[in-house]
């Protein structure tokens, strides 16, 4: 399944609902969350073992976030990788 967060701040219960194996793409003001010195750093980091996260790069330009910022391991994607992602999805599942 793959999760579209753009919500801020991100609630845990959004967490607790991503299954192993799911991606999840953070969108508009949630790539506020994904920062390293961020309150669900912890918890995405452990995400990481087991899904595939990643974050739009024209997101992070527009809040001024720069790679360096985020949580190691992070995977950055443009708006191509995006569309690639929504094909090859099943199951879109967004959270506003």
């Amino acid at each position: 399944m793959l999760h579209l967060i753009f919500q801020s701040p991100v609630e845990a219960a959004v967490l607790a609902r991503i299954d192993s194996g799911d991606v999840v793409v953070f969108l508009e003001n949630a790539v506020l969350r994904v920062l390293q010195n961020g309150s669900l750093s912890a918890r995405l980091t452990q995400m990481l073992d087991c899904n595939r996260l990643c974050v739009l790069t024209s997101d992070m330009g527009a809040r001024g976030i720069a790679q360096a910022d985020l949580i190691k391991g992070f995977e950055v994607i443009d708006y191509a990788g995006l569309v690639e992602l929504t094909v090859a999805s099943r199951v879109i599942q967004s959270w506003t």
